[in-house]
């Protein structure tokens, strides 16, 4: 469950069912329309030389979905999300082509996931079930939906099963409120997770490391199969489980480890970090570290319980500044772990003194009014 803005989105587990092959027909109908988009899209450049408008795509399709029975198994809403989305991929394209973003190419049947309503198509019915078309699916009633409904996603996991992605309006946020009046700064590490400004160290359980022979026989197994064989989608339910495995128990450590910051401090400082490039020169690790989704997972809590979560620029000089003297080193390479400060003469480990900057600069980047006055975290 994320919060953005004033939204806030839920996901919810469908029962499994026999009438579940209909939303799963819909969903392959609608990787089918994204294809036939994405061709028009590309003969339209090549016959006129320009972008093809939203509008008349929308216009186009809706001709075509009354002539073919299965695109109509698609809501007319979700067809008008599939080419908006496309046009919104575009348009990045077009912005940021020089930073190396691509197009929005074909997508594969079995890659293609989810399909959105937005205000038509779909009635909650109370005691966890919903009508979706003319069909009534019950769901797992985890969480309970509060507020108005803006979109409904279904979508396929790699496991076949399907889920609800219900964005709501979101309650009221409570104001900002500091309990224990203390700030911390944290640096990310690759051979340590965090490292915290009171000198207390956070190790990851790199779950993908731990998971890793298990996934690579199973790849062995998977690759072994005859195509288009029972044992060969065995294997890839096999596989895909391996998967799941770990992005779950990554998952549930995330927010454990985020409830457990916010407990502790109220403000909380990271570094931003350019995580594609160290993901190009670190790989797997970076990826199974996922600082990224950490820091969503740890926004969305921080808010929730009235804390603050501030970045500094990846450009300050964090790991070259004596915290002690503010001296700034020329060079600083990145096998050096612990170095001795010119001018005050004190022992600066690379992690711990970054992490104090990072808080002494996050500090100062916020209001007074807001901290009430926070405190450095100390060690305990």
């Amino acid at each position: 469950m994320y919060n953005i803005n004033n939204m806030k989105t839920l996901k919810l587990k469908l029962y499994q069912s026999e009438r579940n092959r209909y939303l799963k027909q819909s969903i392959n109908a609608a990787g089918n329309i994204y294809s036939h988009c994405i061709a028009l899209h590309r003969r339209y450049y090549r016959m006129w030389g320009k972008h093809l408008n939203c509008n008349k795509l929308q216009a186009h399709i809706a001709k075509l979905r009354k002539r073919n029975p299965r695109w109509q198994l698609v809501g007319s809403q979700a067809v008008q999300d599939i080419c908006q989305r496309i046009e919104k991929a575009y348009q990045l394209f077009f912005k940021h082509h020089k930073k190396g973003v691509r197009p929005p190419g074909f997508k594969k049947l079995k890659k293609y996931k989810s399909f959105t309503l937005k205000q038509a198509g779909y009635k909650f019915l109370g005691n966890n079930r919903i009508k979706i078309g003319n069909r009534v699916y019950q769901y797992w009633n985890s969480r309970e939906i509060k507020g108005a409904v803006k979109t409904l996603t279904i979508k396929r996991t790699p496991l076949d099963e399907l889920f609800m992605v219900v964005v709501v309006d979101s309650v009221d946020e409570p104001e900002t409120k500091f309990e224990t009046s203390r700030i911390a700064g944290f640096d990310f590490g690759s051979k340590t997770f965090l490292t915290c400004s009171d000198s207390s160290k956070i190790e990851s359980p790199q779950f993908l490391k731990q998971s890793i022979n298990a996934i690579r026989s199973a790849s062995r197994h998977h690759s072994k199969k005859l195509k288009g064989s029972a044992n060969r989608e065995r294997a890839r339910l096999n596989l895909a489980r391996k998967y799941e495995n770990v992005v779950n128990r990554r998952s549930d450590w995330f927010w454990k480890l985020a409830y457990n910051l916010t407990n502790r401090f109220d403000v909380l400082c990271f570094e931003t970090l350019n995580l594609k490039g160290m993901q190009r020169l670190w790989g797997r690790k970076i990826s199974d570290l996922a600082l990224g989704e950490f820091l969503e997972v740890l926004e969305w809590v921080a808010k929730k319980k009235g804390k603050l979560v501030v970045y500094i620029s990846q450009w300050h000089p964090s790991s070259k500044t004596c915290n002690s003297c503010g001296h700034v080193l020329e060079s600083l390479d990145l096998s050096v772990r612990e170095w001795r400060c010119p001018s005050c003469q004190c022992i600066n480990g690379r992690e711990e003194n970054a992490a104090k900057n990072i808080q002494a600069v996050g500090a100062s980047t916020v209001r007074l009014g807001d901290v009430r006055q926070a405190q450095p975290a100390i060690a305990v």
